[in-house]
């Protein structure tokens, strides 16, 4: 079992992104750990610090529950999307092993499906 991100459009044949609940929790702690911040370290993810602590435009991605929870907006998607190029651009400049490429691939398979949200203007759905 895990959890589907994808376009709120009605459209089966969307592109959507997959991980397991391990995969996508691995994703996220990367991302935070590039925007310089510990996940473990949010309320909501075992630590006590606030999200208005910190300052991320990834944060409608990151503080979002795997399971349940709202869409995220075409404007969310549209926040999230150049910061999360930029984080895959630096990721795949500084290479790395056989668990950063597959957050690479991961990144760049959201992209596509964060820019379509945004094209469509449709909510990010969560499954």
């Amino acid at each position: 079992m895990g959890l589907v991100l994808f376009p709120g459009d009605g459209d089966n044949s969307s592109p959507d992104v997959s991980w397991s609940y391990s995969g996508f929790a691995a994703f996220r702690r990367r991302l935070a750990e590039t925007e310089g911040f510990a996940l473990s370290e949010m309320s909501g993810f075992g630590g006590e610090c606030l999200w208005s602590e910190v300052s991320t435009v990834l944060e409608p991605l990151l503080d979002h529950p795997d399971a349940g929870g709202d869409d995220l907006s075409p404007a969310d998607c549209a926040v999230v999307l150049p910061r999360l190029e930029a984080i895959t651009d630096q990721w795949a400049r500084e290479g790395g092993g056989q668990l950063l490429q597959q957050h690479i691939a991961d990144a760049r398979q959201l992209a596509g499906v964060l820019r379509l949200c945004i094209e469509k203007d449709v909510p990010l759905a969560f499954l």
